[in-house]
């Protein structure tokens, strides 16, 4: 065979391990957890009774709901707080819940707007405080969180929701949680957030996006009874605020720029018990029209993930080329000179490529015509964690709202 056959083959061996070996990735079909098993959450009745009979309660439901403080970082959020924080405000929850967002050195104004909105949509309590700038040694969206957590652990909730500023949620979204974090005692509850895909460019880039965070980190590893993986996406974390306490969190992962998959391990090291999942009642509204958005939002924290370990780059690079790009040029270039061999390998391993992505794609309710342009994508992956090097060692590290965190520490590697 030819080295082009050579190099197909072993892209399509590549896909049918993928495939079959990495926790089943591609499977779109990990959602909260179910609730109603017929037994009582945690916490519950001890009377005998089934929940059911306990007047206006749902079976799979806390009895006694426990409260929450909502924390939202947020800096210069402006133009898409009036799509998120009144979701939020009008959430359909039984129990003591109220909302803390934190104005994180904003220059547009979102506290006062924060408060115009609570003033104009009532529902759950607002309040809106300011930490001042970051200390060294802290990255800005966790400075912002330690402030929110520290006075929302004053009011004494059981459980901290930690959301981003863009992050629009249906009225049921935190019971829904609140639900299966009790009735599955689970300590962190995190949900991948649907991020906005309307534009030509959003609607190329961003499924991908989390098709490869799937596929980096496995949802069904994550949510093993014993885990062979630990993540969580920040923009929906429900938290247990004692396990927060017992891992340290946000003190302990302070100078991370990857904070949602720092906070996970931190969760998982001191005991807890971690699920994560697609959403279906969360979503990201922050818009990305153009490259240029899209490229930064990978771009800021590509390396750190590799641990800005030349090595870590090399490999991934040469991955992405072997697994991503190769099918489609040994496809077109065996078509072309008569390589049949190299045409074959090439052809299979894009068509299984193709396939393992249109779940996520229909999850996103995209064009099925959309999963052959997969390798297109992947390019543009492998550039940005490209540039994404290149900053780093030009001093310019991960930059994010105004802010450049020139050596950033990258989440520590225990699962």
């Amino acid at each position: 065979m030819s080295t082009l056959a050579w190099f197909a083959s072993a892209s399509l061996a590549a896909w049918v391990w993928l495939l079959l070996g990495q926790g089943f990735f591609w499977r779109t079909d990990q959602r909260l957890p179910p609730t109603a098993r017929g037994g009582h959450a945690r916490g519950a009745r001890d009377d005998g009774r089934p929940d059911a009979l306990v007047p206006g309660h749902a079976r799979g439901e806390p009895v006694a709901w426990p409260r929450v403080v909502v924390v939202v970082p947020a800096r210069d959020e402006a133009g898409v707080l009036p799509l998120s924080l009144p979701s939020l405000l009008a959430q359909d929850y039984p129990g003591i819940a109220e909302v803390v967002l934190v104005d994180d050195g904003s220059t547009d104004g979102t506290g006062g707007l924060a408060v115009e909105l609570s003033g104009r949509c009532g529902g759950l309590p607002l309040t809106v405080v300011s930490p001042g700038e970051p200390e060294p040694g802290w990255t800005g969206k966790l400075w912002a969180l330690r402030h929110g957590m520290a006075l929302a652990r004053a009011r004494g909730p059981e459980f901290l929701l930690l959301t981003d500023a863009d992050i629009a949620h249906g009225p049921d979204s935190l019971r829904l949680l609140v639900s299966a974090a009790v009735e599955n005692d689970l300590d962190l509850v995190s949900q991948m957030a649907r991020l906005r895909a309307e534009s030509a460019w959003e609607r190329l880039i961003v499924p991908a996006f989390v098709y490869f965070f799937a596929q980096l980190y496995p949802f069904r590893w994550i949510n093993r009874p014993r885990p062979r993986a630990t993540a969580a996406a920040g923009g929906c974390v429900l938290l247990r605020t004692e396990t927060a306490v017992a891992a340290g969190v946000p003190e302990a992962i302070r100078q991370a720029v990857i904070d949602d998959v720092s906070l996970a391990r931190a969760v998982r090291r001191a005991g807890g018990r971690i699920w994560l999942g697609l959403a279906e009642r969360v979503d990201s509204v922050r818009p990305y029209p153009g490259l240029d958005e899209l490229w930064r939002m990978v771009s800021r924290s590509a390396y750190a993930q590799l641990r800005h370990n030349p090595l870590l780059l090399l490999g991934t690079v040469a991955g992405l080329v072997v697994v991503y790009l190769v099918p489609p040029v040994a496809l077109v270039a065996g078509a072309a000179t008569g390589d049949a061999a190299a045409a074959w390998a090439g052809g299979a391993a894009w068509a299984v490529m193709a396939g393992s992505y249109a779940p996520m794609l229909r999850h996103y309710r995209q064009p099925l015509w959309l999963a052959p342009l997969l390798p297109f994508t992947a390019s543009l992956y492998l550039l940005m964690t490209v540039d994404s090097a290149v900053r780093h060692h030009r001093g310019r590290g991960a930059a994010w709202k105004g802010r450049t965190y020139a050596r950033p520490e990258a989440a520590p590697d225990h699962r």
